[in-house]
């Protein structure tokens, strides 16, 4: 595929299924280069065998929510402000109504177990500030006081805009519609519905999550205090009482928990996705994610941390019955399994594919996959049976599409690493790019993936991996280069490269490049100050300079820490930067002048000792984007980023 092809990709969110079983609802999203932004409607499709019809319009609707009668569906979509909010329409179809008016947009939501209300966290920004006067920008704002360790967040900007939890009815979908005013002597206030969401929390504590107890009294979510002194990832969990707005404390820091899902069952037992933090409170590195039921002793886990990997991006919960459907990452994969409240586990959906969501009712499961032909689809299964309801994958196919090849090489000290290759048609030999992913707690799996594809359809044969410290192998697997980062995972990185060119004759040794991002980033730098075997490298959103990282990430306060330590030695042994002069590999800097999760110093700082040492180098910065670019920034800007790629390789690695 060439780089405007990833207008094909067209991705497929978490579902929603009707009570009854009877029908599916769920939203796509693709880049849009015309439109330079991601686009997708909301689909409906009915079961076992309808076709998928197009069912909203819009320009980017997302998360959709069945109320429990199936008769509405809510999802969010952006007001002409560009802030995402709550929309509510007939399932079987219509114009959607508007339910909220939020200044700081929605961010999550869900229906009341009686359907007649939406609970939803939005950001409430302060007066004044983020466009909630007209015609004072932001260089007009007063002066920001910061008192805490965080300030912002990579995507977010500051974090003076804590979400806050709201309860609002929700509107028949059939009813008079709101017609603005006209004109009048006194502005009058804009109302979106005829009365607005009750907010149910307030002050500087942000909420994360939103669900309803099984009575429809409470509200369970996750409260994010910032710190004064120290980063402390334990988490609480607080129900919210929805008529009062009284709250009780339901799991407490002393349980040593970081949570990423509250979730309750129809009988309203209550289930976590969390993982522990160890006694400093912030150890975050290789999270056993588990499953975790809340008895009213406590929380017990019902899924093996060491093996079971519930921490996927977007890893959620289901229920059937008594049991629970969970997502788990595994060699590259991501299945789909069944745990009993005994802790019983069972796999319902796996193979060569990768689960971003489910759900399920009436027997019938529905999951969006992802797979080596195809960035997302919907599929159903009823018993053993699993059927394909869409066929997304057609238009990227039409492209051309290359199935990479599995391979597992011994390492230097006996130790497997998984990983692929990629290679175009044909006899070669082809030169070879060795791809390093982020994270590193993170991995390379089977879905179609575009950074692979683009660089096939260029000539290059692409070699990747999941060297120790990735994920889907286990939390020992993960944890392996905890403060001794630029080794075993050097090793394996190497191993896998040297091991899968002797393996494969179409692949020329002698001509090699090597790239990554953010931690592949931190890694391909790390490479090059210590092979100068390749004939470039392109740096890209890295890690580069742990001694810079606190007070400028906004995970700086425990992400280096616990990587790479606090003792100056110890971190300078693990720094690219520290070793910077070592460079002789020419070198591209790729970076997004709003990351704020590897900062642009990162890159600059780099860069300039780059060029110091009369390194060959050149620096590429986005503006507007962030650590996020190449999986969700403006498509022009994803085009424009693998142009820049292609123009490098071929300039330093050209193909014969």
């Amino acid at each position: 595929m060439r780089p405007t092809d990833i207008e094909t990709l067209i991705g497929v969110g978490r579902p929603t299924i009707a009570a009854s079983g009877a029908f599916a609802v769920f939203a796509t999203s693709r880049p849009d280069l015309a439109a330079d932004r991601t686009v997708g409607q909301l689909w409906r499709v009915d079961l076992p065998a309808g076709s998928p019809r197009r069912l909203t319009r819009g320009v980017a609707d997302t998360a959709p929510r069945l109320s429990p009668d199936d008769a509405t569906i809510a999802f969010l979509r952006a007001d002409d402000k560009g802030r995402a909010q709550v929309f509510v329409v007939a399932a079987s179809g219509g114009e959607p109504v508007q339910v909220t008016d939020q200044p700081g947009g929605v961010t999550a939501l869900a229906f009341s177990p009686d359907g007649s209300r939406l609970a939803f966290t939005a950001r409430v920004p302060e007066p004044g500030r983020y466009g909630t006067v007209e015609g004072r920008d932001a260089a007009a704002e007063p002066p920001r006081r910061i008192t805490g360790i965080r300030w912002h967040a990579n995507g977010l900007g500051y974090l003076d805009r804590p979400a806050q939890l709201f309860v609002v009815d929700v509107p028949a979908t059939d009813a008079e519609p709101f017609y603005l005013p006209a004109p009048a002597l006194e502005t009058p206030e804009k109302r979106i519905v005829p009365e607005p969401a009750a907010q149910l929390t307030h002050g500087e504590t942000s909420w994360g999550g939103v669900a309803w107890s099984a009575d429809g009294a409470e509200l369970l979510s996750v409260p994010d205090v910032i710190e004064t002194a120290r980063r402390d990832l334990r988490d609480r969990v607080v129900a919210v009482a929805v008529d009062s707005g009284e709250q009780r404390e339901v799991l407490g820091t002393a349980e040593n928990l970081s949570v990423s899902e509250v979730s309750v069952a129809p009988d309203g037992a209550v289930f976590l996705l969390a993982h522990d933090v160890g006694e400093s409170g912030a150890d975050f590195v290789a999270p056993g994610v588990a499953l975790f039921a809340l008895e009213p002793d406590g929380p017990h886990a019902l899924t093996d941390a060491e093996s079971i990997d519930l921490g996927e991006v977007g890893s959620h919960l289901s229920f059937d019955g008594d049991d629970v459907l969970v997502q788990d990452r595994t060699r590259g994969r991501v299945r789909l399994l069944r745990v009993t409240r005994t802790g019983a586990v069972t796999e319902v959906l796996g193979g060569d594919l990768e689960v971003n969501g489910h759900a399920v009712a009436h027997g019938r499961v529905v999951a969006s996959v992802a797979s080596p032909e195809s960035a997302g689809e919907l599929v159903l299964l009823e018993g053993r049976e699993v059927r394909a309801l869409t066929h997304f994958g057609a238009r990227a196919a039409e492209r051309g599409v290359v199935v990479p090849v599995e391979h597992e090489i011994t390492g230097r000290d006996g130790s497997p690493v998984h990983g692929w290759v990629a290679v175009p048609e044909g006899e070669g030999p082809f030169p070879v790019i060795l791809q390093i992913h982020g994270g590193p707690y993170a991995a390379y799996g089977v879905h179609l993936f575009d950074e692979t594809q683009v660089l096939v359809d260029a000539g290059y044969a692409v070699v990747y991996s999941n060297p120790r410290g990735s994920a889907g192998y286990g939390r020992a697997h993960g944890r392996a280069i905890r403060r001794r980062m630029g080794t075993l995972d050097f090793f394996d990185v190497m191993d896998f490269f040297d091991g899968v060119i002797a393996a494969e004759s179409r692949l020329d040794a002698d001509r090699v490049g090597v790239m990554g991002g953010s931690y592949g980033g931190y890694l391909t730098a790390w490479i090059i100050a210590h092979e100068h075997r390749f004939a470039a490298s392109i740096v890209e959103r890295g890690f580069l300079d742990p001694a810079a990282f606190p007070g400028s990430s906004d995970i700086g306060t425990f992400f280096g820490d616990e990587y790479v330590g606090t003792d100056p030695q110890l971190v300078a042994a693990q720094s690219p930067m520290a070793v910077v002069d070592r460079v002789r590999t020419p070198t591209l800097v790729l970076h997004s002048e709003l990351d704020y999760r590897c900062p642009l110093d990162q890159a600059t700082r780099y860069y300039a000792a780059l060029k110091r040492n009369g390194v060959d180098a050149e620096m590429l910065v986005f503006p507007g984007e962030d650590h996020e670019l190449t999986r969700s920034g403006r498509p022009q800007h994803r085009v424009q980023r693998f142009d820049a790629v292609l123009d490098w390789w071929r300039r330093y690695l050209p193909v014969a």
